[in-house]
């Protein structure tokens, strides 16, 4: 079996940790072991010598899985690697509980024992495509988002108007500080936290959210995830911003972005014990925030 490891350095402490214990089961149950090149550079306390790990740069249909170490915002960097080619994607999390790495730093070796033996369940979970007119290179290259495509104002405090468009039928145009087209996982995150409602990662719907929309009118829409929406952005300044994820790009208000569901999904690995209203009933109680 071939595995990936991919992390990040934010808590380095934590993260060494699980590493350490990951590559100590890891290496119990005799698999190809493949860590991120950047990950890799930052374990120097944690790798010895005698260790057979490799380093990888970009994954491809070898991979039988991929475990990232960290916490939502980790996996969501993490499938810029796996992107279509469909690699499983088990989530360590060295944070505060979340709804994609839902595996504690002290379930790993039960966890990685029961997934070796089969016993788990795939998530497959929807992501949005993005296009622009005229073409912008670095969306072309990561086109791809699993929680929500974002378009905000950039460099002012003026709102903006976001001409919206589904299926070619007008909408509305949203006055407000910007507009969210978020996937059902990530209802649970930037768009809950502008109102927005939580939708179970089984349906197949969007939800488009207005970030502080000046028209009280304005509330979150919930539409099928067949639909095809079209953006067009106007305010005072010359360009806006729009991210993918955590990924940001600046984009001129010529700039038409069209938005489908892509063509492809993610599969996270969940225990076989492990629900996401389990999940949902304990961030409710605990109050977290899940964007570590």
């Amino acid at each position: 079996m071939k595995i990936a490891v991919y992390g990040q350095n934010y808590a380095k402490e934590s993260s060494q940790k699980a590493f350490e214990i990951l590559k100590e089961v890891l290496f119990k149950h005799n698999v190809e072991v493949f860590v991120e090149e950047a990950f890799f550079k930052q374990q120097d306390d944690v790798c010895q010598e005698e260790d057979t790990i490799n380093t990888f740069t970009e994954l491809d249909k070898s991979y039988d899985l991929l475990i990232s170490i960290g916490g939502d915002g980790t996996i969501l960097r993490a499938i810029t690697y796996v992107r279509d080619l469909a690699i499983p994607i088990v989530g360590i999390n060295t944070g505060r509980l979340g709804f994609l790495a839902t595996i504690q730093t002290d379930e790993i070796e039960v966890s990685l024992s029961e997934i070796f033996k089969g016993d788990y369940k795939i998530s497959e979970r929807s992501l949005l495509s993005v296009s622009t007119t005229p073409t912008n290179n670095s969306v072309a290259e990561t086109n791809f988002a699993l929680n929500e495509i974002a378009l905000s104002r950039k460099n002012t405090t003026s709102m903006i108007t976001v001409e919206t468009h589904l299926n070619d039928e007008y909408l509305t145009s949203y006055w407000a500080d910007g507009l969210i087209l978020s996937t059902p996982t990530g209802s649970t995150g930037y768009s809950l936290s502008c109102g927005g409602p939580v939708i179970t990662p089984e349906a197949n719907s969007f939800v488009l959210t207005p970030i502080a929309p000046h028209n009280l009118s304005a509330r979150p829409l919930v539409i099928p995830d067949n639909t095809v929406v079209t953006f067009r952005v106007n305010g005072r300044e010359d360009q806006f911003l729009m991210s993918l994820d955590s990924r940001i790009v600046t984009l001129a208000n010529t700039t038409t972005v069209a938005v489908k569901k892509a063509d492809f999904t993610i599969k996270l690995v969940e225990r076989l014990d492990e629900t996401f209203l389990e999940t949902l009933r304990k961030k409710l109680l605990w109050g977290e925030d899940r964007r570590n």
